[in-house]
């Protein structure tokens, strides 16, 4: 990465030549440095020869630190030379076996086979690979490895899962007073309204319904209403009370489409197994404690540091701090978290092993520098390390960094050969064998696959180059020590000496020597950040699009600047909050430089995550590249630590495939020659996938919630752009908004954003302020906004789309009387062949009377409103004539949809009926003669 090989011609400079070494005078050096035979110095100092270290005229006190250094940058990490064979990485047989016992989690997950299998095949490589290490070591690894395989197939099957209680599910849908203890509670969150809201997690005890007093045993998330709105007087409930309240017991939903987060299975690793709410008023906390005393100091501690950081900071600024300290992301605004997902410094939000180490680092450093022993320093970084742990309680990703410290310090405590890879591996094969299903979270993976690329990687590229000049910077005043360096390194430190000598006549020569070599190690490690950030990048592309659909395409610029003033801000709060416990004055200096750097931070991070080109949004990758970016990774890992033209093949395909995945977007798979119409399980609302014949896509609304929900859940971004990501679609060529309800145009805005279609078409153009916004997105995105009215067609690639409704004269009349806006839906029937699907949002009786007389007979009928009462009249039904009905409704909704009379009537008339509460996303194929149902594909 540096080279430093330009001639200087100045009379305290020298000149390279191919045998030639000639130093100036200052050196005291007359010697080829790179004849061995020559130079009996050089040679004597590689060996490491005691009696040469004794003679160098080292300048200081600790002669022992720098005759270690000596040893460091003489045999540490070189230059490549070709006639020089490189040392031998270190071995990491721990780290192979971590992939062999993840590759056989992976296999138990998609290849089932009965447990007894994998015990007998485990048993029997094991004791074949015990036979062999004396005659064939290569046959006794792989025997060890398929041992391993099989170890961590059985371990995935036989897992214990953590239970969601059946006896709670049992009371689900009902209402019920429930007697139960508080195991978690977080911070109470102000809504929009001005109101706090806390989010508990309890542990049923007792459920009275129906009359009787049952013993329940089960987690149940609760959200508690009303807490006030005054944040230091009002209510607040802590950990281990016991609660009884009146609340309707739910199940957790999922939406139930191909490529959208398992929330249920989220809620169930954590043990919970129902969710409910209730207002403040209604709890009534009960005499008594339930729970560790040991965790009810830490809350009690955890409370005490978010009291200290309210106090300290501005509402953004404490926002800011409560997610890089306690992983509370919670208290921050929607728009800035998405600010910081678009521009891939999200990380710096969440507590996770980067947080541990630079605190780690912090905490160690500072006790060297307060003269406290190495084993003394070791040992309470460890002790901090795991408190810090317990009281941020963000789980799984702390503990792995937590135990990697560990290890880390404890090899560095036995003097043993450092190996970065094989410490990794230890801590996987040992994370793994306790909880085999955490390999298949994202959280694992990606902090794994963090570090493996920068030890595996990126390291080995610095160690040619970075690391060696920094080596070189040590002990600059030992004017000897030069001869123990490659020339370069050597040249490196002369050129250091001339400019410093020039810059003494200004500085003094002591000063200028020590601000050229602090200005190189800051030169040096921010070549050594900018490969890093580099290498992260190119690794990440392919988890970044797989998990979050993002191509950080301004990742890089924003990780420069944030990563720095995450350190500065980080560190200045810790100070500012330990000090605010003995002088809360004196703590008001380290908050100031900590709020500095976040506002810094922040104003950088909004600047480029409101870049138009930082919300590039990619589907999920197929399997073909998927592999192919495996393997470019495992190649680049492989390849590093060879020559430098195999290193530099090895990044090149690695930085292929991530170009790949974040500009090349995949073909999707459709279903050629027949129309596809696919309702979305959106809950309550509606969402609807066509896909012409010829692969032209239209999709009608985008679901939503409605407004006195208070929820921030998107579901345009979360389940509606999720699910067509799963299908590997990056574009749509339009959008259909039927009319300006919460739950149809909800999503809308995300859609847009995330697909840039062509085209918006709408039917009554309202001016509620949900249908404002979706048009002012519209606009800024450069969509073509289209307007259509009753009796209006068009084609949509290869099908043919004519709209029965609505009638603007009817609407303008509708606005006068009633502003009922179901009646204002954007009524389609879309046609192919001899089949056709009519699409009604939700129109009610007025509108399904008009569309009744214009010929709407149709195959598949989507249902309007919801199977609510007001539609789906006879009238409607004996015109349309359907086979087939599909009901896009919200499971356990408030509103009792789809109402018992719509059901009969479609029962009535012979209408197969699908619902997305029961049969989640479902799909029909209309090939232009017949209609066929199924699931929705992946």
């Amino acid at each position: 990465m540096i080279c430093f090989h330009r001639p200087i011609t100045s009379k305290a400079s020298f000149t390279w030549r191919a045998k030639d070494l000639r130093l100036a005078k200052d050196t005291q050096l007359a010697k080829d440095n790179r004849s061995a035979k020559d130079s009996r110095l050089t040679k004597d100092t590689r060996a490491g020869n005691s009696q040469f270290a004794k003679d160098i005229p080292l300048a200081g006190n600790n002669q022992l630190g720098k005759e270690r250094d000596l040893q460091a940058v003489s045999s540490g990490p070189q230059p490549y030379d070709p006639n020089i064979r490189p040392r031998p990485s270190p071995r990491q047989p721990l780290l192979w076996a971590a992939a062999a016992f993840a590759c056989g989690i992976f296999a138990g997950t998609h290849l089932w086979r009965p447990p007894l299998w994998w015990v007998v095949a485990a048993a029997l490589l094991a004791a074949a690979g015990a036979y062999y290490p004396r005659r064939r070591r290569w046959a006794a690894r792989m025997l060890g490895w398929a041992s391993l395989f099989a170890a961590g197939a059985l371990a995935i099957q036989v897992r214990v899962r953590p239970a969601a209680s059946a006896e709670l599910l049992d009371h689900a849908g009902e209402e019920a007073v429930v007697v139960s203890h508080v195991r978690k509670a977080d911070e109470p969150r102000r809504e929009a309204n001005g109101n706090l809201r806390q989010v508990l997690e309890v542990e049923v005890e007792q459920a009275f319904s129906n009359g009787k007093i049952t013993n329940v045993h089960g987690g149940l998330r609760l959200s508690v209403y009303d807490l006030g709105r005054d944040g230091e007087n009002s209510r607040r409930f802590e950990y281990g009370e016991r609660l009884r309240f009146p609340a309707r017991i739910l199940p957790p939903h999922n939406f139930r489409d191909p490529g959208v987060f398992d929330y249920r299975g989220y809620l169930a690793e954590e043990g919970i197994a129902a969710l409910a709410s209730v207002k403040s008023a209604q709890v009534e906390v009960l005499p008594g404690f339930a729970g560790s005393r040991a965790e009810l100091w830490l809350a009690r501690i955890r409370h005490s540091m978010v009291s200290r950081i309210n106090h300290l900071w501005l509402p953004e600024q404490a926002a800011l701090v409560h997610a890089m300290l306690l992983g509370d992301e919670s208290l921050m605004h929607r728009e800035i978290l998405a600010d910081y997902q678009r521009s891939g410094t999200y990380h710096v939000l969440v507590v996770s092993g980067l947080k541990v180490g630079l605190l780690s680092a912090m905490a160690f450093w500072t006790l060297r520098r307060l003269r406290v022993g190495e084993l003394a320093a070791s040992l309470t970084t460890i002790g901090l390390t795991v408190c810090y742990a317990l009281l941020t309680g963000a789980g799984a990703p702390v503990w792995r960094a937590t135990l990697m410290l560990a290890l880390y310090f404890c090899v560095r405590l036995l003097y043993r050969q450092k190996s970065t890879l094989n410490a990794i591996g230890a801590a996987a094969l040992a994370l793994l064998i306790v909880n085999p299903g955490a390999l298949l979270g994202a959280s694992f993976q990606l902090s794994f696959l963090c570090v493996l690329i920068i030890a595996a990687a990126a390291a080995p590229a610095l160690e040619r180059t970075v690391h060696a000049y920094v080596l070189a910077l040590r002990h600059m005043d030992a004017l000897r020590l030069d001869a123990a360096l490659p020339p370069k390194l050597a040249q490196f430190r002369l050129d250091i000496r001339m400019i410093a000598g020039r810059l003494g006549r200004f500085l003094g020569k002591r000063a200028a020597l020590r601000t050229m070599v602090f200005s190189g190690r800051v030169f040096l490690a921010g070549c050594e950040f900018l490969w890093v950030s580099i290498v992260l990048q190119a690794g990440f592309a392919l988890p970044m699009a797989y998990y979050f659909h993002r191509a950080t395409l301004v990742a890089l610029p924003a990780n420069l600047l944030a990563v720095p003033l995450t350190l500065i801000g980080l560190a200045a709060s810790v100070v500012a909050i330990a000090i605010s416990y003995w002088l809360a004055g004196m703590a008001k200096l380290p908050a100031t430089v900590a709020a500095m750097a976040l506002d810094s931070m922040n104003g950088a991070v909004r600047r480029l995550g409101g870049l138009r080109i930082a919300d590039t949004r990619v589907p999920t990758p197929h399997l073909a590249l998927i592999l192919a970016s495996i393997a470019a990774l495992l190649l680049a890992m492989i390849l590093a630590r060879r020559r430098p033209t195999f290193a530099i093949a090895g990044m090149a395909a690695l930085a292929g495939t991530s170009v790949w995945v974040s500009a090349i977007p995949p073909r999707p798979a459709f279903h050629s020659g027949a129309l596809e119409v696919t309702a979305i399980d959106v809950g309550q609302g509606d969402s609807i996938l066509l896909v012409s014949p010829e692969g032209r896509t239209l999709l009608v609304d985008a679901g939503g919630i409605p407004q006195w929900a208070h929820s921030e859940f998107d579901i345009g971004e979360e389940v509606v752009s999720a699910y067509l990501w799963s299908r590997g679609i990056a574009r749509l060529d339009a959008v259909a908004v039927t009319h300006a309800h919460a739950d149809h145009i909800g999503g809308m805005p995300a859609v847009l954003a995330n697909f840039h279609p062509r085209e918006i078409w709408l039917g009554v153009n309202s001016d509620s302020p949900e249908m404002q916004s979706v048009l002012r997105e519209a606009k800024e995105l450069g969509v073509r906004i289209i307007s259509h009215n009753t009796g209006e067609k068009c084609k949509l690639g290869g099908a043919f789309i004519h709209f029965l409704a609505p009638d603007r004269e009817a609407g303008a009349l509708m606005e006068e009387k009633a502003k009922r806006r179901n009646d204002e839906s954007l009524v389609m029937k879309v046609t192919f062949g001899g089949t056709s699907a009519l699409l009604e949002g939700d129109a009610e009786r007025r509108t399904e009377k008009q569309i009744a007389t214009e010929e709407p007979q149709a195959d598949l009928l989507k249902v309007a409103h919801h199977g609510s009462a007001t539609s789906t009249i006879p009238e409607l039904l004996n015109a349309a004539r359907p086979h087939f009905a599909v009901i896009s409704v919200g499971a356990h909704n408030v509103y009792g949809h789809p109402k018992r009379e719509v059901l009969g009537r479609l029962e009535a008339a012979h209408v197969a009926t699908y619902r997305t509460d029961l049969d989640g996303a479902v799909t029909f194929y209309l090939d232009g003669r017949t209609v066929r149902p199924g699931a929705a594909p992946p």
